[in-house]
């Protein structure tokens, strides 16, 4: 007996909420072991150092033989070793700093790191880039508009955390495909995906962002349902993009 139309796009649509749940899952494990390695990395390197009175020529040192060990270009340079050491620095004496830092991916750990020196501020930004999943450009746009500033007043003005959960699933994309996860798992060849769109999309981000609070790029390629229609290929549809403007939600849809 074959199922209804109904029938099987709810089970259709459990089997796939099941694997953006599970890919999500995956992700931020991925990206907390990875945090975890670079700490116990710079760890390693300042105990050394202090321990044999080694300089800075063992950082570069470290970063060639490693590059030729492992193959990885980016991941274990000198600049990331050193932002390692820094990592472990920064966090070690303090525990829940650490772990919000385990959590977010390294490009967003790097900005913290090097513009935000003041530790509440960097509580609150790396926070946010948790609760909201923010990409590299995001935070960086928010670190410029002094965005802790205003956190009070802006944390009333929407519901995106209940409204848009997928963001979850940007940000876990984001990760998997991240240059440094990518080496981390000998993963070498770039993946590509919907380039020219991709292109468009971080042109549209970008202006949006530059339009400064008021304004929020929200995402792409949202996964919409509609279950009154009688072919199973009709019934699924997705937003391009998704703009908050001032509780307005502005959307392209691709049918």
């Amino acid at each position: 007996m074959q199922p209804s139309t109904s029938a099987y796009q709810s089970f259709l649509d459990q089997i796939l909420e099941e694997i953006e749940q599970h890919r999500v899952r995956a992700a931020n494990e991925l990206n907390r072991t990875q945090m975890h390695l670079y700490f116990i990395i710079g760890k390693t390197i300042v105990t050394k150092q202090k321990a044999e009175g080694w300089g800075k020529s063992i950082v570069a040192q470290l970063a060639v033989d490693l590059k030729k060990i492992t193959g990885a270009t980016k991941g274990f340079s000198v600049q990331n070793l050193w932002f390692m050491r820094q990592f472990f620095l920064e966090y070690e004496t303090d525990a829940a700093l650490q772990q919000l830092a385990f959590k977010i991916p390294w490009g967003q750990n790097i900005l913290i790191l090097t513009k935000i020196k003041d530790e509440q501020q960097r509580r609150y930004y790396l926070s946010k880039t948790l609760e909201a999943s923010w990409s590299r450009n995001t935070l960086l746009n928010q670190i410029k508009a002094k965005a802790h500033t205003k956190h009070t007043l802006l944390s009333k003005q929407h519901n995106f955390s209940k409204t848009l959960p997928s963001h979850l699933t940007e940000q876990a994309n984001q990760i998997l495909k991240s240059d440094y996860n990518l080496e981390f798992l000998g993963i070498a060849e770039p993946l590509l995906e919907r380039q020219l769109e991709n292109r468009l999309v971080e042109n549209i981000k970008d202006f949006i962002l530059e339009l400064g609070y008021g304004f929020s790029y929200i995402g792409n390629q949202y996964r919409l349902t509609n279950y009154r229609v009688a072919s199973v290929k009709k019934q699924r549809y997705s937003i391009i993009t998704i703009i908050y403007c001032y509780g307005t939600l502005i959307s392209e849809k691709d049918f």
